[in-house]
């Protein structure tokens, strides 16, 4: 999949604060196409991953509940001009993934 990451990462007062919008249909598996009649196959994110240099800092195990082209925040332990990775992968084995750094 082309980049479909949209990342951003500031830290204050050694907490940095992270802000991704991740670009996926994320479908359940359980919509019918109007057109055909037939189900739309599940197609959703499965696992996200952040790393702030070589520590894991984020692991989440997603389900098809989560909604189209989702948005995630969190906070974690940092200083300024740390690399930031976050990764997913889905459940039809796409993957991506953004670096940025901590501003």
């Amino acid at each position: 999949m082309a980049k479909s990451i949209k990342l951003r990462a500031k830290a204050k007062g050694g907490v940095v604060t992270v802000k991704a919008l991740m670009n996926h249909p994320m479908e359940t598996g359980l919509r019918k196409d109007k057109k055909t009649g037939k189900m739309i196959p599940a197609h959703h994110i499965q696992e996200v991953t952040a790393k702030l240099g070589d520590k894991t800092v984020l692991d989440a195990v997603w389900g098809g509940a989560i909604s189209k082209n989702p948005y995630l925040s969190f906070k974690c332990n940092g200083t300024k001009g740390d690399s930031l990775t976050l990764s997913w992968v889905d459940n039809q084995g796409g993957s991506d993934s953004a670096t940025g750094t901590v501003k």
